[in-house]
């Protein structure tokens, strides 16, 4: 059996996406035949966070992976807010004393696999490991001298790459990435969580949500890498259709607070502002299945136009709900416009609003995108036929 150590220098349970990315990957990778052990980081978390006791549970994951905490040295939770300088030097100190940690194990540690998404550990990995054993799934292309060229130094030792957007591996290549042992492949879904979804009449008694509403919804974090998510823009096109509501799911408290304020300042109906807050992985396709339409409007930046693989539009596919995106080129890569989403100019907010019009005017339109979304997404992007491919991709080294 193929051994595959996951390094992962992350805050496990987390309230962030890329924790549900990395345990839900770790099930499909010990599903399609690897014996898989996550190395997380011992790190300071949230009360929140802290309080959950199983993280195979609280994602809805089998236990058939093994984890294991790596010791670091973790101040941030000592830093006060906005002294950013400060910050900047703590999270260092943790990432390099967790990278030092992780080397150290992986000496004593047999695989047949090294699987990150963190430059700084690949990078000292391949001072100790063959480099046929290592693997490098890149989210993002780094910014700045220092990031950019640790990342040119990793794409060059690692034995294959992962990318989750087409144009994210067409930029590694150029870093140095042989693009023979490059692979592309988005994020997806987990093929159970979507299997009893209730319907829209049921999701919505439950969360007690007005049954005769038009429900517009955002599911995750309102923020991301400090760049905002477009959903103030979404409040904006709301308030040129009428009989609207909008749900949102996700955090952090205060951007929904300020976005609730955004809707009272409009003269929108209060009622019809649904906040959820943060709600545990499981329970998020309870309220996709209670949404009308699912929004994704991302404002044009670079990552969201060419290196994000955001798991809502995935989840939104999964769900069987009509779409409504940004016309950005990764989401681009996924669905089609008239086909299986609505997309439309990125910040525009008349089309937006129209595109939500339309939406709501046209039920059997809603029901072809919506269904046409689902059979591309259960057929392409699950997380079982991406953790295939990576082993088959992996296993295949020649070099």
């Amino acid at each position: 059996m193929t051994r595959l150590l996951y390094i992962a220098n992350l805050r496990l349970p987390t309230e962030k996406a890329h924790g549900l990315q990395i345990m839900q990957n770790c099930e499909a990778l010990a599903d399609a035949g690897a014996d898989v052990t996550l190395w997380a980081a011992r790190r300071v978390n949230t009360p929140e966070m802290n309080a959950i006791p199983d993280p195979w549970a609280h994602y809805g994951v089998k236990r058939n992976f093994r984890l294991r905490r790596v010791p670091c040295l973790d101040l941030l939770w000592l830093v006060p807010e906005r002294n950013d300088r400060l910050a900047q030097l703590i999270f260092h100190l943790q990432q390099w004393t967790f990278t030092l940690a992780a080397l150290l194990g992986a000496l004593f540690t047999r695989a047949d696999i090294y699987y990150s998404r963190d430059l700084p550990a690949l990078l000292a990995l391949s001072l100790v490991k063959p480099r046929r054993a290592l693997v490098y799934e890149a989210h993002q292309l780094r910014a700045g001298r220092a990031g950019r060229w640790l990342q040119r130094q990793v794409v060059r030792q690692v034995g294959t790459v992962i990318t989750v957007t087409a144009r994210l591996g067409d930029d590694l290549v150029k870093l140095g990435a042989d693009s023979a042992r490059l692979l592309v492949a988005h994020d997806g879904i987990r093929r159970e969580r979507f299997a009893d979804t209730p319907s829209r009449a049921a999701a919505r008694a439950v969360l007690g949500w007005p049954p005769d509403a038009f429900i517009v919804g955002y599911v995750g974090r309102l923020h991301t890498m400090a760049m905002d998510k477009g959903v103030g823009t979404l409040v904006e096109a709301l308030r040129q259709v009428a009989g609207v509501a909008l749900a949102l799911v996700g955090g952090p408290d205060d951007m929904a607070a300020a976005l609730r304020r955004q809707w009272a300042d409009a003269g929108l109906d209060e009622g019809c502002f649904l906040s959820a807050g943060q709600v545990p992985p499981e329970r998020v396709p309870l309220y996709l299945s209670a949404f009308d339409v699912c929004a994704m409007p991302f404002p044009w930046a670079e990552h969201f136009a060419y290196y994000a693989s955001p798991i809502k539009l995935f989840e939104y596919m999964a769900a069987r709900r009509a779409i409504v995106a940004s016309n950005l080129p990764s989401t681009a890569e996924v669905v089609t416009d008239g086909d299986t989403a609505l997309l439309y100019p990125p910040g525009d907010v008349a089309a937006l609003a129209a595109a939500i019009t339309r939406l709501r005017d046209d039920p059997a339109l809603r029901d072809r995108l919506a269904e046409r979304a689902y059979e591309r997404v259960m057929a392409h992007y699950t997380w079982d036929e991406r953790a295939a491919a990576i082993l088959e991709k992996v296993m295949r080294y020649e070099g």
